[in-house]
């Protein structure tokens, strides 16, 4: 335990911290996956998924734990601490692109393990549907910066999260406001190829584009963008992250994720899809080629 509170414990999420200890406990207590499992009442693979980090274990499931290995009374107070941190950690910017050159390769790990993936956004368009030279303009304008040497390989790592979206056994949804697709990091023909962009993807069978007018009644106004991201497996394995100017939070609390949820609902009221989202992004474009001339 002395290692997760000092410089062991650095550099690591509190879900990948409370994983490493559950585990060690249940090594030193000479109890096989199988047999934890049994004793708790979970299943073996949940198991292996606490251990792994996938999953974050709920704070009876964690006392159960303890219970099973006899930890000692500091360290079951410990692990409850830690539990509670774990459903919801918040990771600075700063402190992420001090570890490694982008995010991009992160985010689609978490997207590749989630079934259903809802992204609001409302100051500009997603990632996962930005053209190239739109993604370079938003990574150019990223603080802290990249280089312009790294901004090639940002650029390529997001185009490859976007393979994603051609796989018939995954759902993307998304809901973008009015403000978000006149956003223009650059000159005109860089937005009128991006809203061609939406157009084009909202044709998919899994992707679901739902556009939020600036002239219809605001049942809710998030100030932020967030991501559901949503297994079929198991509560544990579904969160939702929310974008913040100096960082991102991970929220995995069930009551938490209930406000994103609901606030998804009534977003998705306010929204226009299909051929009607695809008029509006016609007639944007239209309002961008007059204004240009």
């Amino acid at each position: 335990m002395e290692d997760l509170a000092g410089e062991g414990g650095r550099g690591r999420s509190k879900r990948q911290r409370l994983a490493g200890e559950l585990r060690r406990l249940r090594d030193l207590a000479g109890i096989s996956g199988r047999d934890l499992a049994h004793r708790i009442g979970i299943s073996q693979s949940k198991v292996s998924r606490i251990e792994s980090g996938s999953v974050v274990p709920s704070l009876p499931e964690v006392t159960a734990w303890s219970e099973a290995v006899e930890a000692p009374t500091p360290t079951r107070e410990f692990l409850a601490d830690l539990t509670q941190a774990a459903f919801t950690e918040m990771h600075t910017w700063r402190a992420a692109l001090q570890r490694q050159t982008h995010l991009q390769d992160e985010i689609r790990e978490q997207e590749d393990q989630a079934q259903v993936v809802r992204v609001y956004q409302p100051t500009i368009v997603p990632g996962l549907l930005q053209t190239a030279e739109y993604a370079r303009r938003v990574f150019s304008l990223f603080d802290p910066p990249y280089s312009e040497g790294d901004l090639p390989m940002v650029v390529a790592a997001r185009l490859q999260r976007q393979l994603a979206l051609y796989d018939e056994s995954r759902t993307f949804e998304f809901l973008i406001t009015e403000a978000a697709l006149r956003l223009r990091p650059g000159a005109p023909r860089l937005l009128l190829a991006q809203l061609d962009r939406v157009a084009s993807l909202s044709t998919l069978e899994n992707v679901r584009i739902g556009l939020i007018p600036q002239d219809g009644e605001a049942l809710v106004c998030p100030s932020h963008g967030f991501t559901l991201y949503e297994s079929d497996g198991s509560a544990g394995d579904s969160f939702v992250e929310v974008e913040v100017t100096h960082m991102r939070l991970t929220v995995r609390d069930a009551d938490d994720m209930a406000t994103y949820h609901r606030q998804w609902s009534v977003l998705t009221g306010m929204a226009i899809y299909d051929d009607a989202a695809r008029q509006f992004l016609a007639k944007l474009s239209a309002d961008i080629r007059a204004m240009a001339r």
